[in-house]
């Protein structure tokens, strides 16, 4: 399972903060943190206004860069800002995001085609995001016909399949799910990505409800997630669903995982 690291988003408030006054420290210490805790990206959005954009992300992407040596994910819908922010990394990025909106097909995946990228494919067009199965995969199609088009290979695309909260949608896991089971099935060098927490948004105890659905997408296919890497409890619900999935050869990396305490009760 490929995490991408959640943590360094300016949607959030105390990070917000840190951007606003330049606080350097705090960034780089989610920086450190998320990476030591096995991150394989890490999510950078600014969340700023589009025309400050730009200045936020590429001191965001230098601070980082200055204390981990792991690849970015480059998360905003502004091309111009992306345009920008990838003349900055030090390592081939990921893109979130593309979707079957004609402009983000038209100005950012002609950015993702020539740097190379890996990109998240979200499963919504420029009307809503689909409330029925048939129609997320119509989007998908859509979307997997123009990265092609455009030369990159399926296996640089992580669709994400979009799991809405279930406290107004009942069936959104379930859909989610079924999404990623066919696609996988017509587009086997497809990966999968997707934010977790949006699942649980209403509902108490919503930890319990994102763990949920980790395991259930990762039975699925689903083999990357945007989530908090310094959750203990997720990282060892990947663990053990990828050892029950047969992942786990000789079940070392159970073992592994188990000797560096990642099963120890959380602390009250």
């Amino acid at each position: 399972m490929k995490i991408i690291g959640e943590k360094i988003n300016g949607t959030r408030k105390r990070v917000a903060q840190a951007i606003a006054e330049r606080d350097a420290g705090f960034i780089k210490d989610l920086a450190r943190k998320q990476a030591e805790a096995g991150s394989t990206w890490l999510d950078v959005n600014a969340g700023t206004h589009p025309d400050k954009e730009p200045d936020d992300l590429i001191w965001m992407i230098e601070n980082i860069q200055s204390v981990v040596d792991i690849p970015l994910s480059l998360d905003s819908a502004n091309p111009k800002s992306l345009e920008i922010a990838i003349k900055a990394v030090n390592k081939t990025p990921m893109i979130n995001s593309i979707s079957g909106e004609p402009e983000r097909l038209e100005k950012i995946l002609p950015i993702v085609a020539e740097h190379g990228c890996d990109v998240v494919a979200l499963a919504m067009d420029e009307k809503k995001i689909p409330e029925t199965f048939d129609k997320r995969m119509e989007v998908i199609e859509k979307v997997l016909g123009s990265t092609r088009a455009a030369g990159v290979p399926d296996n640089k695309v992580y669709v994400d399949p979009l799991a809405m909260t279930i406290a107004t949608m009942n069936q959104s896991a379930v859909i989610a799910c079924d999404t990623i089971r066919a696609v996988h099935a017509k587009y086997p060098d497809v990966h999968f990505t997707m934010g977790l927490s949006n699942i649980s948004f209403g509902l108490p105890a919503r930890k319990q409800v994102n763990r949920g659905l980790l395991i259930l997408a990762m039975q699925a296919g689903l083999d990357s997630a945007i989530l908090d890497p310094l959750d203990k409890e997720l990282q060892a619900a990947i663990v053990t669903t990828e050892l029950l999935l047969g992942k786990d050869k000789h079940c070392l990396n159970y073992i592994r995982a188990s000797r560096k305490g990642i099963f120890d009760k959380p602390a009250e």
